[in-house]
């Protein structure tokens, strides 16, 4: 097996184990406390948490050999379950089903700063298929990571809930900490021949949030801030879905439907890796990257003109489908445009950027949706207008918002497809592969 695929295995054990403990705490706080406050605030605290150490991350890899910051990850994450688990079997269970009482907030706290540390390997990771892989083969390898994902997103929820059910949290972090104890040693016993860490101004090594070095180095590729901006209002209109996706599939079918579309529907995550891996981004991945948003958008906007089901597994299908595709493609054009020595504090940058905006719209649509469109798609203007053909009440007030924003999204896509910073990135990664530009979209 190859260094790559080694690392690939060893990071996906790692994300798998992360992420089931981030699910069973959920369920597990939802089940000892009944309070969805508890849970809504888990995933608020891990996006916030996310976005805040995305920056200090990317410095950490970029000072840093990539093999040595995630065994440090992979330390962390084994000492905060370790210490997770210590307040869990000294603490007596009653003070667990209090949302109002100090030790389940210091437990979610401390679980979470486990989940967390793990973040240091997806942005650790990107780099080391710079360094790993040919660069005709990177834009493969990028989909093999998404398939990955895909992988994980799959089997986690699985896990979490069985761990759960079995053995409740105790159970779960025993399994995280024997897991991230094997994934740490195999790392440790791992060889990756990655290039010694390259220092500007002859700087030492340092552990501190360089983000004014990030801004410079990002304002050095041309395009590149529109890159990650773009990125980022696709995630501000992505938390749409995270907000109102579950409440419009359940307004249509059971849950027990729902969540065994949801399992169907996402194997595009894996198909996507499968598709990008065997055959590649194209010539030009940002050109690729917006042509997969355009798809990603008409389909968002299309979904849910209807209350039908078919529509909306047909519209999740393609959304799984295209969101390696475009995570890919916006990886293989940084890896191309920005020197290896700083992509650690770039790719952190664009974390914690892109990270930070799905959850300002999930806790802003909602109540948008409640109070504003939902009366006017029940005995409103909207109602009047198009309810005869389009439908009235609460669920079509939630499919307006969802086609309102795939319209948005086309519309932005457009303008960043013909806009002039797409051609400076585009004339920077054709730059550095030494090809020929293309022709401008039309």
């Amino acid at each position: 097996m190859s260094p790559f695929h080694q690392v690939l295995a060893n990071n996906a054990v790692a994300n798998i184990v992360n992420y089931t403990v981030w699910f069973a705490l959920t369920f597990w706080v939802f089940l000892e406390t009944r309070s969805v406050f508890a849970t809504g605030m888990i995933a608020g605290v891990f996006l916030v948490l996310t976005a805040a150490f995305a920056i200090w991350f990317g410095s950490l890899v970029d000072h840093h050999r990539k093999k040595q910051v995630m065994l440090g990850s992979s330390l962390a994450s084994l000492t905060f379950y370790a210490v997770s688990l210590a307040v869990l079997l000294v603490t007596p269970a009653s003070q667990f089903r209090d949302v109002s009482g100090p030790m389940l907030w210091v437990l979610i706290g401390v679980v979470m700063l486990g989940v967390i540390a793990g973040n240091i390997r997806s942005i650790a990771l990107p780099t080391l298929v710079t360094a790993l892989v040919p660069e005709d083969r990177r834009d493969k390898a990028n989909g093999l990571v998404g398939m990955v994902t895909g992988i994980g997103f799959l089997t986690t929820s699985v896990i979490s809930g069985l761990l759960v059910a079995w053995t409740g949290m105790t159970g779960t972090l025993v399994f995280a900490l024997g897991l991230t104890l094997a994934v740490g040693l195999h790392l440790w016993l791992m060889k990756l021949d990655e290039p010694t860490p390259v220092h500007d101004d002859g700087e030492k090594p340092r552990a501190k949030i360089d983000l004014p070095g990030t801004l410079k180095v990002i304002g050095a590729v041309p395009g590149l801030f529109a890159l990650i901006l773009f990125a980022t209002f696709n995630n501000f209109l992505g938390g749409v879905f995270m907000a109102l996706l579950d409440a419009y599939a359940l307004s249509l079918m059971s849950v027990q439907t729902w969540g065994v579309m949801l399992a169907v529907v996402s194997t595009g995550f894996i198909l996507s890796g499968l598709v990008v891996s065997r055959y590649g981004l194209g010539r030009n991945p940002l050109r690729t990257l917006m042509l997969v948003n355009l798809v990603a958008w008409i389909s968002a906007a299309l979904f849910t003109v209807q209350p039908w089901i078919w529509l909306l597994a047909i519209g999740c299908f393609v959304w799984f489908f295209i969101s390696p595709v475009a995570e890919a493609a916006e990886h293989t054009t940084l890896q191309k445009v920005v020197p290896f020595e700083r992509q650690g504090r770039v790719f952190g940058f664009a974390q914690s950027v892109e990270q930070a905006a799905s959850p300002v719209t999930a806790f802003l649509i909602g109540p948008l949706t409640q109070f504003v469109v939902t009366p006017f798609m029940t005995d409103g203007t909207g109602a009047e207008l198009i309810g005869g053909w389009f439908g009235t009440g609460q669920a079509r007030a939630i499919a307006l918002v969802f086609v309102v924003a795939g319209l948005i999204g086309v519309l932005l896509t457009v303008l960043a497809f013909n806009s002039r910073y797409y051609r400076q990135l585009s004339a920077s990664y054709v730059a550095a592969r030494g090809d020929e530009p293309e022709s401008p979209p039309a």
